[in-house]
């Protein structure tokens, strides 16, 4: 059995499902773990259910049984005797690992962040259907309404800008917060394709945002917050005809979700600091310097 343990947000669930989906069409058996991720992580749940997803739930004790981890007296005293059996891989790099497609019995922990995990066709159809919800299922305001005809009447670009975690004490380390001078170069580059495009900027840090993007063209999302916003976003985000996306998870989807063969999608050239991220990159992405 393989176990696929559920953990960060949006985008990073959408990672470890579309990994599950692969191993399925493998023919393994494989289960999710949506509880162990999310014990020492208040922040955080598994909100990839809002998309009223079905998927095989992995109980306590088939994760402890592949974890090795019971916690009776005997079990102890063996392990420290003979040292933990366990079948938990954790994700050491950014890179694809085709070994873990080839498993049989794994704990997996990690987020599995490239495209080269699903290529099959079927089951990238698969992941689509999961997570391509048709509008009426997710926004009940008229201001998502509006935006959302707004974006299909217009040569319409998703802007992502991340901020408030990736400049904390705690993070800014690891994450490469994506410049000024990125934006408006990844703008130019759209411009020099689509003179009249439209950008909706996405975000966590709106006012920020406002004083940086300034001007007729530039429009920044603002959603009443509710248990869906962020899926909300991320459909928003994917009805656009082209991406300037940041280094994150959710608008790597974004892109992804949307299959237009004529959809410009600009990145961020580094990712992360402390790990090689080169696959997350796919074909159809056009690198810019942060």
């Amino acid at each position: 059995m393989i176990i696929i343990q559920l953990k960060g947000g949006l985008g990073n669930q959408m990672f470890q499902y579309a990994l599950y989906r692969a191993l399925k069409k493998k023919g393994k058996v494989v289960k999710i773990d949506d509880v162990t991720g999310f014990i020492n992580d208040k922040l955080r749940k598994p909100v990839i259910a809002g998309y009223g997803l079905e998927y095989e739930k992995a109980s306590k004790e088939e994760v402890v049984a592949l974890t090795d981890s019971k916690m009776d007296i005997f079990s102890r005293i063996r392990r420290k005797l003979t040292g933990r059996k366990t079948f938990r891989i954790d994700e050491e790099s950014g890179r694809f690992d085709p070994k873990i497609l080839e498993l049989d019995d794994a704990y997996l922990v990690g987020y599995w962040q490239s495209e080269k995990y699903f290529t099959d066709e079927s089951v990238q159809n698969e992941i689509r259907e999961a997570f391509e919800r048709r509008p009426q299922e997710l926004m009940n305001d008229t201001v998502s309404w509006t935006l959302l005809q707004q974006i299909e009447c217009c040569e319409s670009v998703s802007l992502h800008v991340r901020r408030t975690d990736y400049i904390d004490e705690e993070h800014k380390h690891i994450h490469n917060l994506c410049s000024e001078k990125y934006y408006k170069n990844a703008i130019n580059k759209i411009r020099e394709v689509y003179p009249k495009a439209m950008f909706f900027i996405f975000t966590d840090d709106k006012e920020w945002c406002k004083n940086h993007f300034k001007g007729r063209c530039f429009s920044v999302v603002e959603l009443e917050e509710g248990p869906k916003t962020d899926i909300a976003e991320m459909m928003l985000m994917s009805k656009c005809k082209h991406h300037i996306i940041a280094n994150s998870s959710f608008s790597w989807w974004a892109a992804w979700l949307n299959d237009a063969p004529e959809k410009m999608v600009i990145a961020p050239a580094k990712w992360i600091n402390n790990k090689d991220m080169d696959d997350i990159y796919t074909e159809r992405m056009l690198k810019v310097e942060v």
